[in-house]
């Protein structure tokens, strides 16, 4: 399996790295939080590591570290306008349960 982007968050990544003006993708991991007892991470990679699982989709590369690898396997990365809101969708089918304010979940 592997980590797929949607064309949508793929352009949105794109735009904020060429507004940062540096970086060579996205990395997505999880980090151990809130009342569910994950959260999902997201930061600008600069350079690769060794360690580093790398997918790219619609031009765009994401970066995954081996110990978020397991809970991230399968998962779908959105980005979605909903009324004022706007946000990355994590869509992921490891997911066995949210919190109900959202930031976290469990696996």
């Amino acid at each position: 399996m592997a980590i797929t982007l949607t064309e949508r968050a793929a352009d949105h990544i794109s735009k904020f790295l060429t507004k940062r003006g540096k970086g060579i993708g996205l990395r997505i991991g999880v980090r151990t939080t809130g009342c569910s007892g994950m959260a999902y991470k997201l930061e600008f990679v600069d350079a690769v590591t060794d360690e580093d699982n790398v997918f790219e989709a619609h031009g765009v590369k994401l970066f995954v570290d081996p110990k978020s690898m397991p809970y991230l396997e399968g998962i779908e990365l959105d980005f979605a306008r909903e009324g004022l809101n706007e946000g990355f969708k994590f869509n992921n089918p490891n997911e066995k349960a949210r919190c109900g304010c959202g930031e976290s979940f469990t696996v």
